[in-house]
């Protein structure tokens, strides 16, 4: 059985941010929040990761895992707009990439057996990467997924709303994602405007931070679906529609191809989604090196 695969989706724009936040450095040895996940992930049990990325960035990328990749099988897939089925095009004046499906898909050459997919701005905390190690291990089928749960009240900002995959449940098993923007800190969860009012989510409802294990048959089903995307897509929002992978996990679960478990986790997220997040960040890491939790350079 091939091992587990780690994939970081690091090709995104960072618009809110206001520049290229994956290589934002969070620390004052130059480490960015991707070195924390592959060492997390190193820690885990993985030893082969494809990161996801806009091809002009490879040398920066190339040049911040020198250290990491005598330790880890780096490889870089490129996401670019003119990947895409035939007879399909690129919508005149678009520069939004296709989502974070698209990107998945753009890994099709590189994975053989279960992989891991993370957001590269997120940082999810050791337990969740050791967690999901563990389902691919075991687990993992061509019907059998997993998604890391973080409770509500511990993926929130105080520079902004946020937009959260709100998750239904019956037992450990997913049964529906709702994509929930606008979503605000409040006393005793979070809150987000809708049905002309607010919402309250209570805290402890479990939220997906695209944290994702999926047996090698997600490749296909990706693949499968993105023309029907594509079609409704261009014609309703030529310049912005994105291809998410919940939506697809969503479309599996609703058509009962796939069952997904949910792992929960209590440790609390940190991210840059906008600047002013940045040195909560680096407060947060401080102090876990401080505690022990990382080492004060992480490869040494």
């Amino acid at each position: 059985m091939n091992k587990p695969t780690l994939v970081i989706m690091a090709a995104g724009l960072g618009s809110r941010y206001g520049g290229l936040k994956q290589m934002a450095p969070v620390d004052d040895n130059g480490h960015i929040i991707i070195d924390y996940s592959l060492y997390d992930a190193y820690r885990a049990g993985f030893r082969d990761v494809v990161c996801i990325i806009n091809p002009l960035n490879e040398k920066d990328f190339t040049e911040q895992f020198a250290k990491a990749s005598k330790k880890l099988n780096i490889r870089y897939a490129h996401q670019t707009m003119d990947k895409l089925p035939p007879g399909f095009q690129i919508p005149e004046g678009r520069t939004k990439p296709w989502g974070t499906a698209h990107a998945v898909l753009c890994t099709k050459d590189f994975i053989e057996g279960p992989f891991m997919a993370i957001n590269a701005d997120d940082f999810y905390g050791q337990a969740a990467y050791t967690m999901m190690y563990n389902f691919l291990e075991t687990k993992a089928s061509a019907t059998h997924h997993a998604m890391v749960g973080y409770q509500i009240e511990n993926t929130l900002t105080e520079s902004g709303t946020v937009a959260r995959g709100v998750c239904t449940l019956d037992g450990d098993r997913l049964v529906d994602i709702n994509e929930t923007t606008e979503i605000a800190p409040a006393p005793g969860g979070a809150t987000y405007p809708a049905y002309g009012g607010t919402v309250h989510l209570t805290a402890g409802t479990l939220v997906s931070m695209n944290m994702w294990g999926f047996g090698h048959s997600m490749i296909g089903e990706i693949e499968s679906r993105f023309e029907a995307f594509l079609t409704k897509g261009l014609k309703e929002n030529p310049q912005k529609c994105e291809y998410f992978l919940p939506n697809v996990v969503g479309e599996l679960l609703i058509e009962g191809k796939a069952k997904v478990e949910v792992l929960p986790t209590i440790d609390k997220w940190y991210g840059v989604t906008y600047a002013e997040d940045m040195p909560g960040v680096r407060a947060a890491i401080t102090k876990m090196k401080a505690d022990g939790v990382y080492p004060e350079k992480i490869w040494g």
